[in-house]
């Protein structure tokens, strides 16, 4: 019995000093009252603050402001995952999606691009000619309207050590804005979170 408690006592004390010797991440640039992150990887905090500041990037710049009136069409196209972390983007782009509608300067379609979980329009349009259904209720062909500007972008990731035996770790969220005309980009902008942590911590 005094061998067992021996060795739990041991394990104990070695994992209280592990703990002690680990560095909680913190994250660079930002203020002292920003919640700290509980992990090195990205988390919904990183998310927030990407879309947060993207969304006041694209409405400020003017990008959105049609010459001619109304609202642009816009479409979301790819957002590359190129870090080592298996991330879902959508948690990104559905709050900048909703910031862009927010502003009454962009409408999204959902006929077109990579996000389209809404099955309202094939569904619909899979009835047409149906017996089972009143064809004068029916969407005629051609009335889908095409994207005048699709989003797109990449979350990369850049990891090095620091002379003190840390770990730094960087996310670029970096988005681009283009005309389906001209293939010309009107707006994209790039926003880096960092991340300084236990060597000993990873970052997935």
């Amino acid at each position: 019995m005094k061998i067992n408690n021996l060795i739990v006592g041991t394990a104990i004390t070695a994992t209280l000093l592990f703990t002690g010797c680990t560095k909680q991440p913190e994250l660079l640039g930002v203020s002292s009252k920003t919640k700290a992150p509980v992990t090195l990887g990205i988390d919904r905090q990183d998310f927030e603050k990407a879309a947060s500041d993207m969304v006041e990037s694209l409405l400020t710049s003017g990008a959105l402001n049609k010459r001619e009136g109304g609202r642009y069409i816009v479409m979301i196209s790819d957002i590359v995952n190129d870090t080592t972390q298996r991330i879902d983007t959508r948690m990104l782009t559905k709050k900048i999606r909703v910031s862009m509608l927010k502003s009454g300067k962009a409408v999204i379609t959902s006929a077109v691009g990579t996000e389209r979980d809404d099955t309202t329009i094939n569904a619909t349009r899979s009835t047409r000619n149906s017996k089972e259904f009143n064809q004068a209720t029916s969407i005629k062909e051609g009335q889908l309207i095409n994207a005048e500007l699709g989003l797109s972008g990449r979350i990369m990731q850049r990891t090095a050590k620091t002379a003190d035996d840390n770990q730094l770790v960087e996310y670029y969220f970096q988005l681009t804005l283009t005309n389906a005309v001209n293939g010309l980009a009107y707006w994209e902008d790039e926003v880096v979170v960092g991340k300084l942590g236990s060597n000993d911590t990873v970052s997935w």
